[in-house]
């Protein structure tokens, strides 16, 4: 600015639009303490007066739509401490104040306490939406810390009863000011959270001045509601108080009656909203279930659902064919292995040693007794008797029956004995035993006797 203005020559309008730009974007917000002097309340509502200190001082005014938060009418002499914005008011030339908030000294150091807290939470995350919790729609039990002797509980009472009856309410009854106030208070807050009592906790009081609700502008109960995994209204006051625990609150109520409001619906609203969706789901089952039922006659027009034997029956009949194979199959080969075991039983009895044992005994008996009539013929019967023995042992054996020209058949397909011409077919390839050893063959032909 002063290098574009510094070799111009400037009027007085173009010098007064430079310092007020220079001034006003500069000094948004200020914040002094002074005492007040030549204050002039008009008729207009606007109030004019110099703020001074032992070696300056400064105009300022005060717009009517600022005062309505003053207690009471300020006047010469008055220590106060303003908010407010740096102006320049061109016809005159003067640089002023604008004041957008006045407190007398006591009150005023409250409020440079609160902004400083105000400022220092803000920094730390405290007032961020991103950490605000969100409301339950239902909550089975509401916490409410607040005095027990108060206007607060019947006002919140009288709202939830009205709302939605039978609601089950714990009440922590706590100081809402004074000293220990705040304590009590973050105390509340985090017994509600330790054991869990509660869905969602309403902090609040009554309306009040600046110092009457000073507990709830306590770091101690700002840390308590931050750290809160409860969901948590704040309704301190009336609509105009605004305290640190509104701003770190989830949800900020203008009055403890809307925090009641706020913390659940009309149990009305939530029949209406139930009875909207019993019509919705009863038309949309009506319809589900006429599309079906028409869906079904018409699949029970199809040919294949006229009868169940339309699908079953081939695979019914082919069961029975696959169980009848089965049934044959096992038959014959039950059928053949009986032969097979009746020819090796009859062939173990004619080869049972304990029959020729027994004959044997008989025969030495014999001998036995024809030796003690005569010793000379001793050896001469043994040798006859023994000579017959051996030739009846070779007759009897298999392999010497073999060497006659006999032989056994083997079928190759399971190692059965042939004894007839079903039990093997033409093509099929057995075996004949010989004295010798075996001899393969297949067969060609067969014939019958």
């Amino acid at each position: 600015m002063q290098s574009h203005l510094e070799n111009k020559v400037l009027t007085v309008s173009e010098l007064t639009i430079a310092i007020k730009s220079l001034l006003e974007n500069n000094f948004r917000y200020i914040c002094l303490q002074g005492e007040i002097s030549n204050f002039k309340h008009q008729s207009s509502g606007h109030m004019y007066f110099s703020l001074k200190d032992k070696n300056s001082q400064i105009s300022a005014v005060l717009f009517r739509g600022n005062t309505k938060d003053l207690k009471k009418l300020p006047k010469d002499g008055d220590e106060v401490i303003v908010e407010a914005e740096m102006s320049v008011y061109p016809p005159r030339g003067n640089y002023q104040l604008i004041v957008r908030k006045l407190s007398f000294k006591g009150m005023g150091e409250l409020l440079i306490k609160l902004h400083e807290l105000k400022e220092k939470l803000k920094a730390k995350g405290f007032f961020d939406k991103e950490r605000k919790k969100i409301l339950p729609m239902l909550p089975k039990k509401i916490g409410i810390i607040t005095s027990a002797t108060g206007s607060v509980i019947q006002d919140i009472l009288n709202v939830l009863k009205r709302r939605f009856s039978n609601l089950h309410l714990i009440l922590d009854p706590v100081k809402v000011q004074g000293t220990g106030a705040a304590e009590e208070i973050a105390q509340a807050i985090d017994a509600f959270n330790r054991y869990n009592l509660a869905d969602v906790i309403i902090v609040g009081r009554g309306g009040g001045s600046l110092e009457d609700l000073w507990a709830f502008n306590e770091e101690i109960v700002a840390n308590a509601i931050f750290r809160s995994e409860i969901p948590i209204i704040s309704a301190v006051g009336h609509e105009t108080d605004i305290s640190i625990s509104d701003f770190v609150a989830d949800v900020s109520a203008p009055t403890p009656s809307a925090a009641a409001e706020i913390v659940i619906k009309e149990k009305s609203h939530f029949l209406d909203v139930l009875n909207n969706f019993e019509q919705q789901i009863s038309k949309l089952l009506f319809f589900q279930i006429n599309d079906l039922k028409t869906k079904i006659e018409s699949y029970k027009k199809q040919p294949l659902l006229t009868s169940p034997y339309m699908i079953l029956g081939k695979q019914m009949q082919m069961l029975d064919d696959l169980k009848n194979a089965i049934d044959s199959s096992i038959k014959q080969k039950l059928g053949s292995q009986k032969e097979y075991l009746k020819l090796f039983t009859n062939q173990l009895k004619s080869l049972n040693p304990k029959s020729k044992l027994t004959d044997f005994k008989e025969e030495l008996v014999t001998l036995n007794h024809r030796l003690n009539l005569s010793q000379k013929n001793y050896l001469a019967i043994k040798k006859e008797r023994l000579t017959k023995l051996v030739e009846h042992l070779k007759a009897i054996d298999p392999k010497n029956l073999l060497k006659k020209g006999y032989s056994i058949l083997f079928n190759e397909k399971d190692a059965s004995i042939i004894l007839s011409t079903n039990d093997i077919a033409e093509n099929e390839s057995f075996s004949a035993l010989v004295s010798d050893g075996k001899i393969y063959a297949k067969v060609r032909e067969k014939k019958n006797d």
